[in-house]
């Protein structure tokens, strides 16, 4: 997504997203974004799949995590993840993104929702289906749709399809995006159920320097247990 500002600062709002993904989610989040870091995560994460379901060479997932970790790592996320199936062929794409401006109002859902259409390589194809809806982390803005996607050198075209979550935390400022995308459109019935299941579980945790929770989540009771 073009942010609303893409050279604005983070807010100095510091909290921890949290995602409960579910079997098959890999998360490829990268602390210093190097090879080194990428390949000792893949390397853990393949040595724990089950070899009796791969359907395609250890080598090659190993190289395909370590190249999607680097890639979706690129502008540090506050988290990226990626769904592998039991063949080790990897599906989906995900990362979640915070947005925002110390002293600058957050923008409203009708002002996020071209933005989320934006995107810098690509055009969305047809109407995208808008949805706005309730999360544990606060109010949101759903929008799917196909992408048609330029190519390295602008030569030809590719499909894509990708589901944006835009969330507005209550009690913050910070604007936070889950964006999921993958280009087996034959598949966007499951990917979409994938996707969906997991984003609901999306908590963020307000955290000091040290990473320590400093207040419940938004949307949980603070007398409540985890």
């Amino acid at each position: 997504m073009n942010t609303p500002d893409d050279d604005v600062p983070a807010l100095s709002e510091d909290f921890a997203v949290r995602l409960d993904l579910q079997p098959g989610w890999v998360d490829l989040t990268l602390r210093e974004a190097s090879k080194a870091e990428a390949k000792a995560l893949a390397t853990k994460t393949v040595n724990e799949l089950n070899p009796l379901s791969l359907e395609i060479e250890k080598s090659a997932v190993f190289d395909d995590m370590a190249e999607r970790a680097l890639n979706l790592n690129e502008d540090a996320p506050a988290l990226a993840a990626a769904y592998y199936a039991e063949s080790g062929e990897g599906l989906i794409n995900l990362m979640i993104d915070s947005y925002g401006d110390e002293g600058v109002a957050r923008p409203t859902p009708d002002e996020v929702l071209p933005l989320l259409l934006e995107w810098e390589n690509g055009e969305v194809v047809g109407d995208p289906e808008v949805t706005r809806l309730e999360l544990a982390a606060g109010p949101a803005l759903r929008v799917q749709a196909t992408l048609k996607v330029k190519r390295m050198f602008g030569l030809g075209r590719r499909i894509t399809e990708f589901v944006k979550y835009a969330v507005f935390p209550p009690g913050m400022q910070s604007l936070v995006v889950v964006t999921a995308t993958w280009e087996k459109i034959q598949l966007t019935e499951e990917n979409t159920q994938r996707v969906d299941e997991i984003v609901p579980t999306l908590r963020l945790d307000l955290v000091d320097e040290d990473g320590n929770e400093l207040a419940p989540r938004p949307g949980q009771d603070p007398d409540s247990p985890e």
